[in-house]
């Protein structure tokens, strides 16, 4: 089964070669010149028209051009509900009307009645002109005769209809695109043709059709009004992308485009009933199509499927950033969490209303607002450290503490879990949460635990956030945390005690702790897969186990969860792999607390704040069991 993308044919032969070649072919056939500029520049178009608030069906629309691309943008843009009686089309001649002789199907079905002859006649007073001819055509004198927010998309290439900084001196209420990637709005065929044949194909639909192409222009215009991740910032070397006049439709670089146009022209193709092969199962199928693109998140996947099952309230104490802000509208739409926002009110909703955000849903907390509360809180905490140093007036200023303030409220039961850190250093984060919440029953010492992806799979390591310089003991505690942390993902774990040396091959203070630390783990948790002391590439390396160490627990699978001497080590080594070994880390997740209670990394992006939340929710719904991770 395959597929036919079409490019370089001018009309109106490529009417016919696509005609014809449909006709014969019961495969996917798109001309990529027509279709493509006409998906993209219609998501670009309903998206502008909701800035300027218009509806499609009351404007007036001036195309420039009446090839390939011209009339396919133009029937889809009748298909959205423009109105035909307010179209003009022109050519090289002119405006096209019906009494001019000698008009071709393709130019006949656009002719207008209206007494306009040129261009220039054409658009005074028009809403809306797209391009698709040559450059400068278009003058300063042309876009000021057009209505209030004109929008005008020249798409001429390589330079468009009128030059982009020309155009916006001279009408600053303009919404502008063109085909050219140094200026906003670029109208990008890449957008669009490689995710609908994805779609197509991954169905077997037997054409693209309409509903199709519909689909894939309400996935792009849907996905641009869409909080952007990090990753997007980082792609393009800009600090925030957000959805308005400059930004109208999804960049060519969003990892979200195969996950949200894909399914989209496939959900179509089946509702049209042209797919020979239906999709059932979407998780699984928005999962492969992660992996088609170097992402694996099955892991990550069934974190947030379990939290949407019963979602909690996740208290977010950083609220007045915009990272937070915008990870809560995504935990919100997709019912992954109930976000709670602490902090300064007018700050926060400040912050929705500048980045066009809807948290309407989501509690605010303002502790200056809530002064029984905050005395509550005080008088609680005072009475939790009175013997270890704390007056009263310290317990009072603590709590103006918005990491306190907010343990406070997880203790309290008024939130299920608290997620902070994006600004504060990891011990400013979690000392008052060991403070006022604690360790759960039986727990000596919390740990941190990462989950590591990359190509090679998935793997855990911990501690790397809490403890310096663990005993033979306390090694052991971590082991047992770490261990339970790796069961609730379903994976078995392998657990890999790390060192300089292998298996004694080495003396000395780390060798011999951790030595002592697997011998006491092996009696504490004798069904668990556990071996060391080993060094790190060793612990991987089965043949070599085989050959050198056959005795080694790990040497059948290699190990799947590390357990570091020491902080530094632990703390190095996540970092070196996540900065130039090409690996995503989640976490660290919290091991052992008593209520929920999960640290962000400093200047974590708007993905690891979504995972972590989901994390938070799921260890809260293990709370409610007595369980925890």
């Amino acid at each position: 089964f395959g597929a036919v993308n079409l490019e370089d044919i001018k009309a109106p032969g490529c009417f016919k070669s696509e005609t014809e070649l449909r006709a014969k072919m019961n495969i996917p056939i798109m001309h990529d010149d027509q279709h493509g500029t006409a998906i993209i520049s219609s998501a670009a178009l309903i998206n502008a028209l909701l800035v300027v608030g218009r509806k499609i069906d009351e404007i007036t629309l001036v195309v420039n051009g009446a090839g390939a691309a011209a009339v396919s943008c133009t029937k889809l843009y009748l298909a959205l509900g423009l109105n035909k009686e307010n179209l003009i089309m022109c050519d090289s001649k002119g405006v096209i009307h019906k009494e001019r002789p000698g008009l071709d199907a393709s130019k006949l079905e656009f002719a207008t009645t209206r007494k306009v002859n040129t261009l220039q006649e054409a658009i005074k007073g028009a809403d809306v002109f797209l391009g698709l001819s040559v450059a400068d055509i278009l003058t300063p004198q042309d876009i000021l005769a057009m209505a209030k927010d004109p929008i005008v998309f020249a798409l001429a290439n390589p330079n468009p209809e009128i030059a982009y900084d020309l155009a916006k001196k001279t009408r600053p209420d303009l919404i502008m695109g063109t085909g050219r990637p140094d200026h906003p709005n670029q109208v990008n065929n890449v957008l669009g043709f490689p995710y609908i044949f994805r779609g197509a194909l991954d169905v077997r639909a037997t054409e693209i059709n309409e509903a199709m192409k519909l689909a894939a222009v309400h996935a792009l215009a849907d996905l641009a009004r869409e909080p952007v991740p990090d990753i997007v910032f980082q792609a393009y070397g800009i600090d925030t992308i957000q959805f308005g006049r400059e930004y109208l439709i999804p960049k060519p670089l969003d990892p979200r485009l195969i996950t949200t146009v894909s399914p989209a022209v496939a959900k179509a193709a089946m509702e049209s009933g042209i797919a020979k092969n239906p999709i059932s199962d979407w998780q699984k199928y928005h999962t492969d199509l992660l992996k088609r693109i170097g992402i694996d998140q099955k892991l990550t996947s069934r974190v947030i499927d379990l939290a949407k099952k019963k979602p909690k309230r996740i208290l977010f104490a950083e609220a007045d950033h915009i990272k937070i802000l915008k990870a809560a509208q995504i935990l919100q739409d997709e019912a992954i969490a109930i976000p709670v926002l602490l902090g300064s009110r007018v700050d926060i909703e400040r912050l929705i209303k500048e980045h066009n955000l809807d948290l309407s849903g989501c509690e605010i907390v303002d502790p200056r607002e809530e002064k029984e509360l905050t005395a509550t809180y005080a008088k609680a905490y005072f009475e939790k450290r009175a013997r270890k140093g704390i007056t009263v007036k310290e317990a009072e200023r603590q709590m103006r503490d918005r990491n306190a303030f907010g343990a406070m409220m997880v203790e309290f039961g008024k939130a299920d879990a608290l997620v902070s850190g994006l600004t504060k250093d990891y011990s400013k984060t979690i000392v008052p949460s060991l403070q006022i919440i604690g360790m759960s029953p039986g727990v000596k010492r919390v740990a941190g635990m990462y989950i590591i992806m990359n190509k090679k799979g998935t793997f855990f390591f911990a501690d790397c956030t809490v403890n310096v310089n663990p005993t033979a003991d306390e090694l052991v505690g971590i082991i047992g945390l770490a261990a339970r942390g790796v069961k609730f993902f379903d994976i078995e774990p392998r657990v890999a005690v790390l060192s300089y040396s292998n298996f004694g091959s080495s003396k000395g203070e780390i060798p011999e702790k951790v030595q002592e630390a697997v011998k006491l783990a092996k009696a504490k948790y004798p069904e668990l897969i556990l071996d060391g002391d080993i060094q790190a590439n060793v612990a991987f390396d089965t043949e070599l186990q085989r050959e050198n160490y056959p005795f080694s627990a790990l040497a059948k699978d290699g190990a799947n969860t590390l357990i570091f001497p020491n902080l530094a080590s632990g703390n190095i080594a996540y970092k070196l792999l996540m900065e130039i070994g090409g690996a995503e880390a989640i976490g660290p997740i919290l091991l052992g607390m008593k209520k929920p209670v999960h640290v962000l990394q400093l200047g974590s992006s708007i993905r690891d704040i979504v995972n972590m939340a989901a994390i938070a929710v799921v260890d809260a719904q293990l709370h409610e069991k007595n369980e925890h991770l």
